[in-house]
């Protein structure tokens, strides 16, 4: 197999080296070029044609985001996002995913070097499944006219009597996923519970983002809180969360536990609490992502008896954690982005 050719665009030059550093190590991996602007890197994409780029967000001249939107109009390509855990970092780099970039790295905070160095394998994981990322086209939101034809009948009474629990995992190109799914979804949705793999800070971020924009309520999950119609919570970085019930009483905990699959929050650790209280009066949603994180747990839930969907191949950024469900046999219907949530609601209507 050919090497991954990965050109590095950042200011710092510190952060070039160790970049380059770093990806180096890997066989798979060639980096051909740096460039500390985006003016010199749109002449290294000329000259060097790369696989992938590692972009920057906040760089002289011109910001990141502005050149990724004209990169993405004129030459398509796998962008990994290198980004910083602040407020305004995080902000910024949710619109790079917007904007087509496929992943993000955050930048330690402290000692930036022997930081990037304990997050190596992070690193290279993003950027080969980058390489493997579908980068044309837009992925088509889902028909107003099908949704409302899905939901007709779902009325708040019928809510109110179910106990359905809708749960979705997702990983890289899970944040435009997810928000294409929630934002046609009605305020009488069963409640949801959402984990995407994302560090500290990004959660609550991205959970307020899709408040604004959805019918539904997005929250950042907080230990103890209640599960509810219309609701839907996100599993906070760095803490897994789980479904616990009490009576009637769906509600959320979160821990520290070690990583799952790698990941903190991980899906699988979501699912197998979903299949383990909520059984088959649930709804397991896989969604793209590179990995096999809720694979195993997803078909716990097909076995508690609850209805399981898997993003298909072509509407994935990567088809990895779909792919994976599948194969295990966790996977009850594939379905592209564009009808899943009408897929949900006609299951939720005849429960």
């Amino acid at each position: 197999m050919a090497k991954i050719r990965v050109l590095i665009v950042d200011d710092s030059a510190l952060m070039r080296q160790v970049l380059t550093e770093l990806l180096a190590g890997d066989p798979d991996i060639e980096v051909i070029g740096q460039a500390s602007d985006p003016y010199f890197a749109r002449e290294k994409i000329k000259q060097l044609n790369p696989d992938v780029l590692t972009l920057d967000v906040e760089m002289p001249r011109m910001d990141g985001l502005t050149f990724l939107s004209k990169l993405m109009a004129g030459r398509p390509m796998p962008v990994v996002m290198v980004s910083s855990l602040t407020e305004v970092g995080c902000e910024t780099t949710l619109k790079a995913l917007e904007l087509g970039a496929v992943d993000f790295f955050t930048k330690p905070k402290l000692d930036m070097r022997a930081g990037m160095e304990e997050q190596a394998q992070d690193l290279i994981a993003k950027v080969k499944a980058a390489a493997c990322a579908r980068i044309r086209g837009r992925i088509a939101a889902p028909k107003p006219a099908a949704v409302a034809a899905a939901s007709a009948g779902l009325s708040s009474a019928m809510i109110k009597t179910t106990d359905t629990i809708v749960a979705i995992g997702a990983s890289t190109g899970g944040t435009e996923a997810l928000k294409e799914l929630l934002e046609v979804l009605p305020p009488s949705m069963p409640p949801i519970v959402i984990t995407q793999h994302m560090p500290e800070h990004f959660t609550k971020t991205f959970a307020d983002r899709l408040n604004s924009i959805c019918k539904i309520s997005v929250k950042e999950a907080e230990e103890g809180d209640s599960v509810l119609p219309g609701h839907a919570l996100i599993a906070p970085g760095n803490f897994h969360m789980t479904l616990v019930r009490s009576g009637a009483r769906y509600s959320v905990r979160l821990n520290q536990e070690p990583p799952v699959n790698r990941h903190r929050p991980s899906v699988d650790v979501m699912f197998r609490s979903v299949a383990r209280h909520a059984g088959a009066n649930s709804v397991g949603v896989i969604l793209t992502g590179m990995g096999g994180d809720g694979a195993a747990g997803l078909l716990e839930m097909k076995q508690a008896g609850a209805y399981s969907i898997a993003q298909d191949e072509d509407s994935c950024v990567v088809f990895g954690m779909p792919k994976e469900a599948i194969k295990l046999g966790g996977v009850d219907k594939i379905l592209p982005l564009s009808h899943i949530p009408s897929s949900l609601l006609a299951h939720v209507r005849t429960q």
